[in-house]
Formats: C-alpha cells, sequence, structure tokens
C-alpha cells in the first residue's frame, strides 16, 4: 500500500518549522479516581512525538479518551492524566490545551496536548467544517492511532482529507506493513486461527480467510458449531446452531480449494462452566449430552502445534479454550508455545489475545502485536480501512 510517511518527510527535511497535528490513541483504562492503570498506548505514541520534536516541528497531539457525549465536558474525560503520564516520559511539560478548534498556541521544539477530541461537536460523523478547521491547525497531519483507523472521523478521516500534507506515523506504517506482509504477500502456508464464542461475530472473517488460507483453525464457541456440522456431538456447549450451513460452506470452501479446517479430534469437557469445575479429556466423538466443550485436547493441540510450526505465515486472533480457567487453558497455551517456536512470520491482534500473548510471555516471539481491535478484525474481513484508503489517495495527489 502506498502511503507517505512521516519518517520520509523527516528524511527529507521537510519538518522542521513545521506545526504538526499527530492524531494517536492514546484510549488508555483508568481506575474510578481517574489514575491510568495500564500505558501501553502512550509509551507506544512517543516515538513519534520524539521523531517530530527532533526535526525541529511544533507538535500538537490528541486522541479520544472514553466516550463523551459531544459539546459536553466531563472531568472524568479529560485527558489531563495523559499529558501528565505524557510529561513523565518526555521528560518535559505536555501542556493540555481545551477549546483548541479555532487555534493553538505552539512553538517547533514544544509540544502540546489538545483535549479530547470527541468532545468536539461533529467529530464522529467527520463534520465538514469541523476536518477543516482541524487542518487548518497544521501543515503536516500525521496518522499514529491504528486503533482508530476503521473509524472515518473529523481527527482521523476528515482532517487528513484536507491537511497541506497527510502522512502515516510510525505505529500506523509498521501496522501496514504487518498487514501487508501477512495477507497481501503472505510466505506460505498460511495458517490462519480464529477462535471466539460466535461464528455470527466472525463469520465475515471467516469467509473473508476461507478464500486465501491453506489451514483455518478455529476454536473456542465457533469450534463447536464446525464441530457439530461435522456430524460430531457437541453436548450442552456453547454453538449457533442455525449458521451450520454457513460452517459448512466455509469447509467447503476451503476443500475446493485443497485447504482445510482442523476439526478437533479430542477436547476437554466439564459439567459446569466454572473455574474449578472437573475437566475431562475424551476423543471427539465420546461428548456426552450434559456435556461443555471448554477446550482443545492433547491430541487436537500437537497437531495445530505441527501445522503452526511448519507454517510460512500465522494470523492469530482469539484463544481456542477458556484459557483464564487453568484446567481449560492447555489448548490456548499449546498453541501459544508452537506460534513463539514456529520459524513462521506471525501476526496477532483482539483483545483476549494480547492477554493470552501476555499470560505466556511470547510478546517476543510473536512477529507483530496489532493494538487495534475493531481495526485489526476489519482488516482480516478484507475491508479496506477509510485511514488507510485516505492515505493512499494523499500520496497519489
Amino acid at each position: 500500500m502506498n502511503v507517505l510517511r512521516f519518517t520520509d518527510l523527516i528524511a527529507a527535511g521537510k519538518v522542521a518549522g513545521q506545526r504538526v497535528f499527530i492524531r494517536a490513541d492514546l484510549n488508555v483504562p483508568q481506575d474510578d479516581a481517574g489514575k491510568i492503570t495500564e500505558d501501553t498506548r502512550i509509551r507506544a505514541s512517543v516515538p513519534c512525538i520524539e521523531m517530530a520534536l527532533k526535526a525541529g516541528a511544533a507538535v500538537m497531539v490528541t486522541s479520544h479518551l472514553g466516550r463523551p457525549t459531544e459539546g459536553e465536558f466531563k472531568p472524568e474525560d479529560s485527558l489531563a492524566p495523559v499529558a501528565a503520564r505524557m510529561s513523565e516520559l518526555l521528560g518535559r511539560e505536555v501542556k493540555l490545551v481545551s477549546h483548541w478548534v479555532d487555534g493553538v498556541q505552539v512553538a517547533p521544539g514544544q509540544v502540546v496536548m489538545l483535549e479530547n477530541c470527541r468532545l468536539n461537536k461533529g467529530e464522529k460523523k467527520n463534520n465538514e467544517e469541523l476536518a477543516k478547521k482541524m487542518a487548518a491547525l497544521c501543515d503536516i497531519f500525521v496518522h499514529d492511532a491504528f486503533g482508530t483507523a476503521h473509524r472515518a472521523e473529523a481527527s482521523t478521516y476528515g482532517i487528513a482529507q484536507f491537511a497541506k500534507i497527510a502522512c502515516a506515523g510510525p505505529l500506523l506504517a509498521a501496522e501496514i506493513d504487518a498487514i501487508t506482509k501477512a495477507l497481501a504477500h503472505p510466505k506460505r502456508p498460511l495458517v490462519a486461527i480464529v477462535a471466539g464464542s460466535k461464528v455470527s461475530t466472525k463469520l465475515t472473517i471467516l469467509k473473508s480467510l476461507a478464500n486465501n488460507v491453506d489451514q483455518l483453525i478455529v476454536g473456542g464457541g465457533i469450534a463447536n458449531t464446525f464441530m457439530l456440522a461435522s456430524g460430531l456431538p457437541i453436548g450442552k456447549s456453547l454453538v449457533e446452531a442455525d449458521l451450520l450451513e454457513e460452517a459448512k460452506a466455509v469447509i467447503e470452501a476451503m476443500k475446493a480449494r485443497g485447504a482445510a479446517v482442523p476439526i478437533p479430534v479430542d477436547v476437554v469437557t466439564a459439567k459446569e462452566f466454572k473455574a474449578d469445575a472437573k475437566a475431562t479429556v475424551k476423543l471427539s466423538k465420546d461428548v456426552e449430552a450434559d456435556d461443555l466443550i471448554l477446550d482443545i485436547g492433547p491430541q487436537t493441540s500437537a497437531q495445530l502445534a505441527a501445522q503452526l510450526k511448519a507454517a510460512g505465515t500465522i494470523v492469530w486472533n482469539g484463544p481456542v479454550g477458556v484459557f483464564e480457567f487453568e484446567a481449560f487453558s492447555h489448548g490456548t497455551e499449546a498453541i501459544a508455545r508452537a506460534i513463539a517456536a514456529s520459524s513462521a512470520f506471525s501476526i496477532a491482534g483482539g483483545g483476549d489475545t494480547l492477554a493470552a500473548i501476555a499470560k505466556y510471555g511470547i510478546e517476543k516471539q510473536v512477529g507483530y502485536i496489532s493494538t487495534g481491535g475493531g481495526a485489526f478484525l476489519e482488516v482480516l474481513e478484507g475491508k479496506t480501512l477509510p485511514a488507510f484508503e485516505i492515505l493512499a489517495k494523499r500520496a497519489q495527489a
């Protein structure tokens, strides 16, 4: 994908003295007292800001935080705690600016944080007048928030339309590169793991991947639906019986291409859904009427691990069992360890997937960890994200 990159502008000496507007993703979790409980996104946004400052730019950075009502300021919607944490990380004051749409004072070598962009009326609906006002604040717009790349809002899309120059920041560029490597030009075999509670939420992803991947590993409640579609008993496990035909169609589409959806040969069951429930390993064909399937079994884990170790590219979205419960976590751990041990390029995304990666400490063994939940899923669905689309358009202008 051809987009202008902020690093290209810096290398060409086009940033010194310019007003740079960075749309970051600083939407971090906070406790009831407003204290930041996890600051990964703030730390991830620092390199782009430091890059701009080092190049001699006057820097403005903004983000959304939470779900505020447009035009109504409440203290809990403020980026003040984020600005304070950013000041610590940068080792300099990051002043928070409210009511910034009509003008911002910032000098080259300085950085200011613009208050929660979702407080501005018209932000979510990409109001043209608002977008033009934002664009007028800067010489260069830098989109560095992949987590918002699937939304066409004033601070993510409209500003990119009207700014003198619009480019991708280092975080967004890294996502573009990883996605291109994994899906547009993958090293084969390409193996995708799609897991979750419901087929319905990931049906478009499954259909899209079925046209491209060599192995489509399904897990969680999704696997139950595929097992039932294959004629296996699933007891009282979570299932979407009305989507059996859809599941069969995905299996057939893969088969027609000489590819496969591996169906679990053994599973881990319990009679109740709770952490201390007794876990029983059994062959898939032996699942009883009152059983709940809560994980894949050791034989299935070994088969899938072998496929992952032989893969050229791996795309991972979702744990394959109830990994929060220790007795039902072994399947997800086996998958995680196999990905870590594989020489394949791997890309992983989604909240539960990131939690599993952290739990098993394999962050450094995964090729690329995507920070954008909804945006990552839309990429897997085969959609062109609005941020990518407008930046590509502007690169051709």
